[in-house]
Formats: C-alpha cells, sequence, structure tokens
C-alpha cells in the first residue's frame, strides 16, 4: 500500500495556509470589516487569530500527526467506540456541503475572469456592475459549467497526489498570489484620495465597534484558519515527527493575517479613491471592486490580476476540502487515490448544482426563507463549523492526556512547558466558552438568554 507525505516543510505550510486564507480571508473579510468598523474590527480580528485561533489549529495538528490517520480513523483511534468519533465524520459532512456550494462561487470568479479579459466589464456604471452580476448568477448554462470547471481543476490536482498535486500547485499559486496581491496593494495605495481607506483599515475607531462586530470577528477568526472541520487534522497525518507544530501553526497564522491585511490595502483604499461604500456586503468583490478597477488606469488589467489570486486562493482551499474525503475514503492507499478523486468530485459537483441555479431558475424555492446556496451557507459557517470547533477543542483535553499532548508537541521543537501549559489552559477553558458565545450569537439565542434573566 502507498502512502502519501509532504516532501518538504515549506510545502506544507504553503498548502495549510492556502486551505486556511481561500475565500474566508480574500471574499469574506474584506466584507464584514468593511460592515463591521474597518481599523477596530481587524485589531479585534487579529487578536481573536492569535489567541484563541492559534491553540485549535495545533490542536488539530497533534491529533493528524499522532495518528497518521485520516480524520475520520483519526478519532476512532483515539476514542474507539465512543460519541468523540462524530467529530471526523461531521468534518467530512461539513467540507462536502462547503464545497458543494464553494465551487459554485469558484465559478462565478472563472465567469468574471473570462468576462474580464474579452472586454466586456468595461464602462459599466456601478448599479450596471451590480445588475450584471444578478444577471451572472441567474444564467443557469454559464454558472454550471463554470462550477464544473472549477471541480475539474480541483479533481485533476488532488488526483495527483499529495506531493505531485496539493504540494507542487500550492508552492506555485501561493507564491504568484502574494506577487499578485503586491501589485495590486501598490497601485491600490497610490491612488488620489487612498489615505482614507488605509486609515479605514488601520487606524482603529472603536466607536465603530458593535458587539455585533465583535462577535463576527470571532468568527472570522475561525474560519479564516479552516479550524472545526478537521481539514488540519488530515494534512497534518502526513506530517513527519520531525516538523516543529507550534511554529508550521504560527506560520500560517501570519500568513493568514497578512493576506487578510494585503486584500484590505488592495480594496479599501480604491473604494474610498473614488467614493464608494465599504459596507457593501457579500457583493463586494463582484459589484464594488469592478467600479473600483475601471476607474483606474489599466483597470481591466489590475481586476483580471485581482480575479486570478483570488481564483488562487479558492483553488488552494477547495484542494484541501476535496482531500479530506480522499483520504477518509481511500483509508491512505494511494492506489485508490484517482478513481475516489473523480467520483467524490462529481459528486460534489452534482450535490452543487441546486446551489448554483439558487440565484435562477430554482430562486424561488426556499427552505426555511433561503434560497438552497444561502441555506448551505448558513448551517456550514453559522452551525457545523462552530459546533465542530467545539467538539474538537473539547475532545482533545478529555480523550488525550497531558502527557501525551506534550509528547506530540515537543517533537521536533524545543517548545517550553510553560508554552505548552498556556495553550492547554486556553484551549480547554477559554477556546471553548468563545466558541459558544458565537455559537449563541449566531443561533440567536443571546436575546433569549437576556429575557430569560431580566
Amino acid at each position: 500500500m502507498s502512502q502519501e507525505h509532504w516532501k518538504s516543510k515549506i510545502g506544507f505550510i504553503l498548502a495549510a495556509a492556502g486551505s486556511a486564507i481561500g475565500l474566508g480571508a480574500i471574499w469574506k473579510f474584506p466584507y464584514i470589516a468593511g460592515t463591521g468598523g474597518g481599523g477596530a474590527f481587524f485589531l479585534i480580528f487579529l487578536l481573536f487569530t492569535v489567541i484563541l485561533g492559534a491553540p485549535l489549529l495545533i490542536g488539530e495538528f497533534i491529533i493528524g500527526r499522532r495518528t497518521k490517520l485520516d480524520a475520520v480513523s483519526a478519532y476512532q483511534k483515539i476514542a474507539p467506540g465512543s460519541f468523540w468519533t462524530v467529530i471526523g465524520r461531521l468534518g467530512v459532512v461539513t467540507c462536502f456541503i462547503l464545497l458543494s456550494f464553494y465551487s459554485v462561487i469558484g465559478g462565478w470568479i472563472i465567469i468574471y475572469l473570462f468576462e474580464a479579459i474579452r472586454g466586456s466589464l468595461d464602462g459599466l456604471s456601478q448599479d450596471g456592475y451590480g445588475t450584471l452580476f444578478n444577471d451572472i448568477i441567474a444564467n443557469p448554462g454559464p454558472t454550471l459549467f463554470a462550477q464544473f470547471l472549477f471541480m475539474l481543476i480541483a479533481i485533476l490536482v488532488v488526483a495527483k497526489g499529495v506531493q505531485k498535486g496539493i504540494e507542487v500547485t500550492s508552492k506555485i499559486m501561493m507564491p504568484a498570489l502574494f506577487l499578485l496581491f503586491l501589485v495590486l496593494v501598490i497601485r491600490s495605495v497610490s491612488l488620489d484620495g487612498s489615505m482614507e481607506g488605509i486609515k479605514f483599515l488601520l487606524v482603529p475607531d472603536f466607536s465603530k465597534l458593535t458587539s455585533e462586530s465583535v462577535l463576527f470577528a470571532l468568527g472570522q477568526a475561525f474560519f479564516t484558519l479552516s479550524v472545526g472541520v478537521s481539514v488540519m487534522v488530515t494534512y497534518a497525518s502526513y506530517l513527519p515527527k520531525t516538523q516543529h507544530l507550534p511554529q508550521a501553526a504560527f506560520s500560517i497564522i501570519i500568513i493568514n493575517i497578512f493576506v487578510a491585511l494585503l486584500a484590505g490595502l488592495a480594496i479599501f483604499p480604491g473604494v474610498f479613491s473614488f467614493g464608494l461604500e465599504p459596507d457593501a456586503g457579500p457583493v463586494l468583490i463582484f459589484a464594488v471592486l469592478p467600479a473600483v478597477f475601471s476607474n483606474m488606469q489599466f483597470g481591466t488589467l489590475f481586476f483580471i490580476i485581482f480575479l486570478l489570486l483570488f481564483l488562487f486562493a479558492a483553488l488552494t482551499s477547495a484542494f484541501s476540502m476535496l482531500e479530506i474525503f480522499v483520504a477518509a475514503t481511500t483509508k491512505k492507499d494511494n492506489t485508490k487515490r484517482t478513481k475516489r478523486s473523480w467520483q467524490l468530485g462529481m459528486l460534489i459537483f452534482l450535490v452543487g448544482i441546486p446551489s448554483c441555479l439558487s440565484y435562477g431558475v430554482l430562486s424561488d424555492f426556499l427552505l426555511f426563507d433561503k434560497t438552497i446556496f444561502d441555506l448551505f451557507d448558513y448551517t456550514v459557517s453559522n452551525i457545523l463549523m462552530p459546533l465542530g470547533a467545539l467538539l474538537i477543542s473539547l475532545f482533545i483535553p478529555l480523550r488525550m492526556s497531558k502527557s501525551m499532548l506534550y509528547e506530540e508537541m515537543a517533537l521536533g521543537s524545543n517548545v517550553g512547558k510553560v508554552f505548552f501549559h498556556i495553550w492547554y489552559y486556553v484551549l480547554k477553558y477559554v477556546t471553548p466558552i468563545a466558541i459558544i458565545i458565537v455559537f449563541l450569537d449566531v443561533l440567536g439565542l443571546w436575546d433569549f438568554i437576556f429575557d430569560l434573566f431580566s
């Protein structure tokens, strides 16, 4: 039986960072920061990511490397026959649903890239870009084809394996992503009036910070690190015992925060420079940014560059989500990898079709007052991911001994007892409470609790 492993430490870090970055840092972070108060939100997000996200990320690394197994089998090995084995299955189901509608957004990026290259995005008004976006997502033929194309790329890469597929591609896409980002940031901050956008992102104005935006920042810290779905358990299972786990985790976090910063610097200076509003919400990337770039010299070229890096980030996340299914079903028997990649990739594409049609022929089909796309998004982001993160934060201190955890963390590193104990107690006590706070908020239970005790 042929088993996979990472060829290099940097390959693992880039692949894991690519999984974490994805749409969370480039699509979701800018519009949440835009609606959440800018600089104050960014500062709170940064603190939550380092203080609360890092312990959970290190914890998933420990589970994966300790067991050397896929996400489902890892929990079964540590806690056989117990309730806790549901965590791995929950992660697989969450990633399955997530990738089914995530691939739809990937398809939108491909369509926009095609339209930008052929020049059909030039010269529209801001309202015209909003109308164009609505027309594109409502058209079933192109959106389904683009969604299929996005999944096809993911299948081809994952089928080639961890080393020859995911690692090699990540080593190309991630540096390219940073290079393209730097080009955009240089152009964006050089615009007249761009300083207002820079101040909006980097200068905290706590008067704009609300309890809701603090909770958004907490949820975003977990979402952008890909924690809670056991993707990082699967990636870490390919690691050698010589890998410094805390160092790898903080490298990924630094890259993630840096990309979020670059995304803000690429977007907000231009938005303020041309007098547009930063709180446009989820359509910021597709309806507001084209208007920004259309007002720049060589704007179409810069928008194409942005769409390319956006696509790279989406694909690197898709690789990790598809890999969790492939690893769980092949049990690391690499001879089955190609067949499983195609089978699972095509199944995900088929399950994603209703989401793709949610703004077109199925726009009137609502469940719980939501389109299928919105229902899947809400279920994953607000229920399944926080639930997975909560269960993992409880599982590690309850089912893995402190001596086992320290032994695994210390392998390949010189981590001291002080760091270990801080990590352990933050994960055991602080992280679960923070996740429960987010959970109660997204389920709308805070008002109920306040009314109950008032």
